[in-house]
């Protein structure tokens, strides 16, 4: 006989995965608390994330929230310069490498302030593409040896203001998207009597996998062909600035899973390069874009939600890969820029929120009794429970299906009553539970029979919205890493999937990471009565604020900046309260003051027909400002 084991956090670590993607900043304590770990220099220290929620709890918020770990942040910078630092001195690499943030990755003032703070001993600088984030752009980078690339559509405005920044001595590089960019910064910077940065950014033949390969290739949307390039090369000769042309760059794409794609992208880009060199542009900047993938299923694979390469290879494969071609031409080396925006931000963030409720399947075997006389099809479905056994469950689930199918036929056509069309439901539901018991023993699972799991998961209702808070895992299918951030030294025994808050088939969340692909379930513990359960989803921090949307009318969640100090303890450094109900109704043109009007008009009118006292209406208007002050999400 088996011996039963004790569950332990090991078990936790290994069924979810964290150590595989966690990259050292997640973990589980030996309390079965999620902890954070974000020192890059002492990786002894951790603080429990129940411990934090207890403490936003005590300051009086309510779920969900997102936490924003600046250490993190702090420590992502840091690896991505000592990387790339490490390696141009170990191979000698003679040009220097400059990190810049795409700000379209999460635009925040809060992110892109830190940012900008933490990144300046390292010259780290920002990308923007489109004017308002230009404006947010110059107002924050005061490192005159950080680069601004500006990419993206360029009106007049744009350009004047990029080339204001030039003159007050930012790197501020106009990148060349479309052909007739090349005109307006010419009459601009003549007008305003400033030589431009002028780079140009090459469409790849190159292409990638992944959500975003459409990036490269040449069908891109964005970016200029060979041919396109030697025009700019004789117009900028034509009005003698040839000299402003200092920068190449190209995109491959956002989470790029495979390093070969990386390094195939590099060799044809350098190729453009030399080309630019002979052709006498001055040149001296390379920038490869973003494409430097987040692993967030833990696989260490090409897979499009993972990456089969470390930061330490994707730093040496760059700097090999640029210096093989250009020595090989006697080039000067360079200054690299690459734009890894989702690198920096995903670890950086996290959303907590709780479970109110539960949808559970019963697995009690024990049905009531049912009468002599019951249908046939009734009758037919206790035989077949009554007769599964591990030689035959295949042939007993198309039994099930069956005669369920006709069951349902029947009640349709009003040949069989309510009451025993719900016990014939119970009994068609002991069928699948029981032969997914014996499935369970079986060395080979039968195809046909893979979808029962995620029939009989139990759903947990959980506060908040995918779609303002997750809108990737809804858009594109995107995985994240999802589990409960205690009781991780307990067995989780049900097989669940999550629904979100909104009124909306999409608003679940029923693909998970697994070690060998994607899960439909998400093994999770019972409810405790009067005990709050909580969970959180990992790798957050890129994109997601940005494109989250107010389906439902459920805003922003309330965020707290995390400081963890070396003693173990940690320090709210801010706290973002979230939109309440008034907020998100002005988004859409409803006006609080204008509302309240109007239902203390109803209200009056209801004490006019004799529906509600004056007490009635008091108490009404009361509850209802109160909630229009309140937050959007459940409240229990």
């Amino acid at each position: 006989m088996k011996t039963l084991q004790r569950w332990t956090i090991k078990d936790s670590e290994e069924l979810f995965q964290i150590r595989e993607w966690g990259a050292s900043y997640f973990g589980i304590s030996e309390d079965g608390d999620i902890v954070v770990t974000p020192l890059s220099k002492d990786q002894t220290v951790s603080v429990s994330l129940h411990k934090i929620i207890s403490g936003i709890k005590d300051r009086g918020y309510d779920m969900p929230v997102l936490l924003r770990f600046e250490d993190i942040l702090d420590s992502q910078i840091t690896r991505l310069h000592e990387n790339f630092r490490s390696t141009i001195n170990e191979i000698n690499y003679k040009g220097k490498y400059k990190g810049v943030y795409p700000i379209k990755v999460n635009q925040q003032k809060q992110v892109v302030e830190a940012i900008t703070k933490i990144g300046k001993q390292y010259n780290h600088g920002l990308e923007v593409g489109s004017k308002a984030e230009l404006i947010a752009a110059i107002s924050f980078l005061t490192d005159n040896d950080a680069c601004l690339i500006c990419n993206g559509y360029k009106d007049s405005e744009f350009i004047d203001i990029g080339l204001y920044a030039c003159k007050m001595g930012l790197n501020c590089f106009f990148v060349l998207e479309m052909p007739g960019e090349l005109d307006l910064i010419i009459e601009r910077s003549k007008k305003l009597n400033i030589r431009p940065l002028i780079g140009v950014r090459y469409k790849l033949s190159t292409t990638a996998g992944g959500h975003w390969a459409e990036s490269g290739g040449d069908r891109s949307l964005f970016g200029l062909t060979l041919s396109q390039i030697i025009d700019v090369i004789e117009i900028l000769k034509s009005h003698d600035m040839l000299d402003c042309l200092k920068l190449l760059h190209y995109h491959l794409g956002s989470q790029i899973p495979n390093i070969r794609d990386i390094r195939a992208s590099i060799q044809e880009a350098c190729r453009v390069y030399v080309g630019l060199i002979k052709e006498g542009a001055p040149m001296g900047f390379f920038d490869l874009g973003g494409g430097l993938a987040v692993d967030y299923d833990g696989s260490h694979t090409n897979y499009m939600n993972s990456c089969n390469y470390t930061l330490s290879e994707y730093c040496a494969d760059i700097i090999y890969s640029v210096m093989e071609i250009l020595d090989s031409e006697s080039i000067m080396h360079p200054t690299l820029i690459t734009e890894s925006g989702r690198a920096t931000v995903a670890y950086y963030s996290v959303l907590i929120f709780n479970i109110f409720e539960t949808n559970l399947i019963k697995h009690d075997s024990h049905l009531p009794d049912f009468p002599e006389n019951s249908p046939e099809v009734i009758i037919n479905l206790i035989d077949t429970l009554n007769s599964i056994n591990i030689r035959n469950i295949q042939e007993c689930y198309n039994d099930a299906l069956f005669y369920r199918d006709q069951m349902r036929q029947m009640f349709k056509l009003g040949k069989i009553s309510l009451r025993q069309k719900a016990l014939g439901d119970q009994i068609f539901w002991q069928i699948i539970l029981r032969i997914d018991e014996h499935a369970e023993t079986l060395n080979h699972f039968p195809k046909e029979l893979t979808k029962i799991k995620l029939a009989l998961s139990d759903i947990y209702y959980a506060n908040f919205s995918i779609f303002q808070s997750l809108p990737d895992a809804w858009a594109i299918d995107h995985l994240f890493p999802v589990l409960p951030i205690h009781r991780l030294n307990e067995e989780p025994t049900r097989n669940a999937i999550l629904a979100d808050i909104t009124c909306d088939c999409d608003g679940k969340l029923d693909r998970f990471i697994d070690r060998h692909g994607v899960k439909n379930i998400l093994k999770l513990h019972e409810l405790k009565k009067n005990e709050p359960y909580y969970m959180g989803v990992f790798l957050v921090g890129a994109y997601q604020e940005t494109l989250g949307d107010l389906h439902n009318l459920l805003g922003d969640t309330n965020v707290f900046s995390i400081r963890i100090s070396n003693d173990g303890n940690y320090s709210v450094v801010k706290e973002i309260q979230g939109d309440s109900v008034a907020d998100v109704l002005s988004y859409v043109e409803y006006h609080p003051k204008e509302i309240v009007k109007r239902m203390r008009q109803t209200a009056e009118k209801a004490i006019d027909n004799g529906l509600i006292t004056f007490k009635d209406r008091r108490a009404f208007l009361l509850k209802y400002e109160e909630v229009l002050r309140g937050y959007p999400y459940f409240i229990k």
